[in-house]
């Protein structure tokens, strides 16, 4: 028995495709009888060793040594991947969401390649494009591998390389294909593992197999219960920033604040609740916040730290079924079937929902409207607080906001793949019908009914007049557990129920094979046809769509879109077995797409290899891409995204933000007196989808040289040596984007671009009433970087594996209208929000083998 330990065992060391398993594991020999396979990055049938695309191979091992239970965090340890949604994302929708109507994808686990994004990676399944996913808060663009069980894959091939031509939308950044496994007998494996101060994993995988004559048929159960890790537990995420305490917390806190003008006196009031206050407030007005009542002038230490409900790590437990029959109904015959059941739970947790009352919020939404009534036997104040007023409190009496995700996932395909002897040389030939459909749910818990707030602290014979109305206490704070009563929070709290679903229909044929022997070997071919239909829908809860929650508003979302494909691709060899050139070959491929969305196109793809010598490998590739507009960015409805942005005009006469933006403010209607201030960290943008969108196209090159040395395998301490560089490069056009919010504003305000003020309104106070950011195909990315890796094995014990990727670009480009660029931004090496772009990023592995 030989037992393998990995000195780095939690980085996988993923091999090309070409690479054996194991330095143990012989490389056939020349005569020896290969099977001829597809490799991702081309539909034509190979030889596995000879494969000329950038593909990485990670198995059943990989994942074992690892240790991870989710084939997207397994991948998230590449060097090749951005920064995916995963399980340590805690992001629920208490935010807000994004413009391009795919929700928060909540509890979801997502693959990203070269930082482009996730919508950017096409997603197979045994080389089937996979279903988007769904979280219960919109129409994602993405695909959740967080639906596909870890212990059905044998293998994964990530290919690093466009290929819309190969596989139509999505494939920019890359390719990733999740091969199945089949089991033959028995197994079963349990694995326990965890974090300090909890994260504990608990997997369990079974498989049933057998093998008939004819017939294989092979059932995999797989269950995964991961436990959270509260962010309070840590001194890295328990404040808002690292180290800082309440300075960077919230404006919306226990106690309260309060901000307006008072009717009696015209004094401008801006007040915290003092600590300790039971019952009613007192409130001085010749002498507000003093010493005389039971407030006190606001400042930064009375800020709110919500960073201690999050979470590091949000629970998730997963349950699957998979299931595969392959059946031999002659020598050129087969027949297959797959089907899968998975079954998602996930928590994700926030602080408490904060309310407020008056218009100074400038969020657009129901809240603004309301006012304190001054015969509301719990307003101090003797007056009604609006319009104009502020008054928030985080009601910790309603306990932190829960969201809880049920995520169903049903696969079936039926296929038939064969042999024809009719043509000069014989043809590979498969036809498959998939259905695929993902359906979820996401409950919200402690949730707030805005217009029932209204009802509460409106005139209190209102209130008596509508069953099971009570007014609300909103003005007191958390002396003896909280001011707002059960009774209170029966009438103004809901449980808020979203739902969202998924459909993938489609049926793909493709015909492989050798057209004619050419002097330096076959000219080989594969051709094919899919037509595919896509239907996506997201329901709000009622009483988010009527606009009357005090959290973040949001519209239906429902669409589809038939697409019919068409490619074609041939390689084929110049020269072999010269000196200089042992081999060269070039590859192209076509594929022509027609959209019910939008009109029909073509792109293609050309490759070569060259291998100089039996050591050393040239490979060079280009290929255009496409990335169709999803059902979210087509069909997506308005909803509200509460940006944590700074406006530059607040307070402009004492920031020193310079004429020009004092001068453009003031156009817009900003007080030149200088008295508009930004209360809060957020404001509200209102996003959505665009029915006009075109498709993203993108141009992607690579050029790679690998070295591998005769004479490393026969030396008496190196059994293998590899060396591989590869340079990148993607540039994305009309890439469908919303402008960023903070570069709206300053470019609007410090830049004086008209495009964007167009999408600003204020009001006569001078702050944001409304901002409009919805969808355009007004982007562009480019990225450049290197790839790099070192094999080198010693004997059949040692083994290392090192890889990276050095970041040498990665710029984004918005356009107005016109076409000119109203903003560049080089992100390489830089953090935004929780999310970065390192420029150099690789792991190593180790492995010593005992027997």
């Amino acid at each position: 028995m030989l037992v393998w330990v990995a000195m780095v065992g939690a980085e996988p060391a993923p091999r090309a495709a070409n690479e054996p398993a194991s330095s143990a594991q012989p490389i056939p020999a020349g005569d020896a009888p290969i099977e001829e396979v597809v490799v991702t990055g081309s539909r034509i049938r190979r030889d596995p060793l000879t494969v000329r695309d950038s593909v990485l191979s990670l198995d059943e091992e990989d994942k074992s040594r690892s240790g991870l239970s989710s084939i997207g965090d397994l991948l998230a340890r590449l060097p090749v991947a951005g920064s995916p949604l995963s399980t340590r994302f805690n992001r629920s929708g208490n935010f807000g969401f994004p413009a391009d109507g795919g929700g928060v994808a909540a509890g979801a686990s997502q693959v990203d390649l070269r930082h482009l994004g996730p919508k950017r990676v096409l997603v197979l399944v045994d080389g089937l494009r996979w279903v988007n996913g769904s979280s219960g808060s919109g129409v994602s663009g993405a695909t959740d591998l967080n639906t596909i069980p870890a212990s059905v894959v044998e293998r994964i091939e990530v290919l690093r390389d466009g290929a819309s031509a190969i596989y139509g939308s999505d494939a920019i950044a890359g390719v990733v294909n999740i091969i199945t496994r089949k089991a033959d007998g028995t197994t079963a494996k349990v694995h326990i593992g965890g974090h300090e101060n909890g994260g504990e994993t608990r997997d369990l995988e079974l498989a049933f197999g057998r093998v008939w004559d004819a017939t294989s048929a092979s059932a995999h159960f797989a269950y995964t219960d991961q436990a959270r890790v509260d962010a309070a537990d840590h001194d890295q995420t328990r404040w808002p920033k690292p180290g800082t305490g309440v300075t960077h917390g919230s404006t919306f806190t226990p106690q309260g604040r309060v901000i307006f003008v008072d009717p009696n006196t015209g004094r401008f009031v801006n007040c915290a609740l003092n600590d300790g206050v039971a019952g009613l407030p007192t409130y001085d007005p010749s002498d507000p916040c003093g010493a005389n009542d039971d407030y006190h002038p606001w400042s930064n230490a009375d800020r709110f730290n919500y960073a201690a409900y999050n979470l590091v790590l949000t629970p998730s437990r997963r349950t699957g079924v998979f299931a595969r029959v392959d059946h031999e109904a002659s020598e050129t015959l087969r027949l297959n079937l797959r089907a899968l059941f998975n079954r998602r739970e996930s928590t994700n947790q926030a602080a408490p929902e904060p309310v407020w009352a008056g218009t100074l919020a400038e969020s657009g939404s129901l809240m603004d409207r309301i006012v304190i009534d001054a015969d509301n036997p719990y307003n101090p104040f003797g007056f009604d607080t609006g319009p104009g007023g502020f008054l928030t409190r985080r009601p910790l009496e309603s306990g932190p906001r829960i969201f809880e995700q049920e995520v169903a996932t049903r696969y079936a395909a039926v296929g038939v793949e064969g042999i024809w002897a009719g043509f000069p040389r014989a043809l590979a030939w498969d036809a498959r019908v998939i259905w695929s459909r993902n359906v979820a749910e996401q409950t919200k818990h402690g949730a707030h009914n805005a217009r029932r707030m209204l009802e509460a602290l409106g005139p209190p014979a209102d209130c008596a007049r509508i069953a099971g109305c009570t007014p609300l206490n909103l003005l007191g704070g958390q002396a003896g557990g909280g001011t707002i009563t059960d009774a209170m929070l029966d009438w103004i709290g809901f449980v808020q129920r979203d739902r969202s679903s998924q459909t993938l229909k489609s049926f793909v044929a493709n015909v492989t094979g050798e057209l004619a022997a050419l002097p330096a070997g076959g000219l080989d071919f594969a051709a094919g046809f899919e037509r595919r239909r896509q239907d996506g829908r997201f329901d709000p809860d009622p009483v988010v769509a009527a606009g009357d929650t005090a959290g973040l508003p949001a519209q239906p979302t429902s669409g589809g879109y038939t697409v019919t494909e068409f490619y074609a691709e041939l390689e084929a060899p110049l020269v072999s077995g010269l000196p200089g050139a042992e081999l060269i070959d070039v590859a192209a491929a076509i594929r022509r797409f027609d959209y019910s969305t939008f009109d029909s196109d073509t792109t293609a793809k050309t490759g070569l290899r060259w291998r100089l010598t039996a050591d050393l490998q040239l490979r060079a590739s280009w290929a255009q891409g496409f990335r169709a507009p999803n059902i979210g960015e087509l069909f997506g409805g308005l909803t509200r995204l509460d940006a944590a942005i700074s406006d530059p005009c607040a307070n402009f006469l004492a920031t020193n933000v310079g004429r020009n933006v004092i001068d453009n403010c003031v156009a817009h209607g900003v007080p030149a007196d200088g008295s508009y201030t930004q209360l809060g960290g957020q404001i509200s943008v209102l996003t959505g989808g665009n029915e006009r969108l075109e498709p993203e196209t993108s141009a992607s090159e690579s050029l790679a040289v690998a070295w591998s040395p005769q004479w490393a395998r026969g030396h008496p301490w190196i059994d293998e040596l590899r060396v591989e560089l590869m340079h990148y490069r993607h540039e994305v056009d009309d890439a469908i984007t919303g402008y960023d919010a903070q570069s709206v504003l300053d470019g609007c305000y410090r830049d004086g671009v008209a495009v964007l003020c167009e999408l600003i309104e204020r009001n006569e106070r001078g702050g944001i009433a409304r901002f409009r950011n919805t969808l355009f195909n007004v982007g562009s990315i480019e990225t450049r970087g290197w790839d790099f890796g070192v094999v080198f094995a010693a004997g059949s014990r040692w083994r290392l594996h090192w890889q990276g990727t050095h970041l040498a670009e990665f710029t984004e480009r918005l356009q107005d209208a016109a076409g000119r660029v109203v903003e560049s931004r080089s992100l390489e090496g830089r953090t935004e929000s929780d999310r970065g772009k390192p420029q150099w990023k690789a792991s190593l592995a180790i492995e010593y083998g005992v027997e």
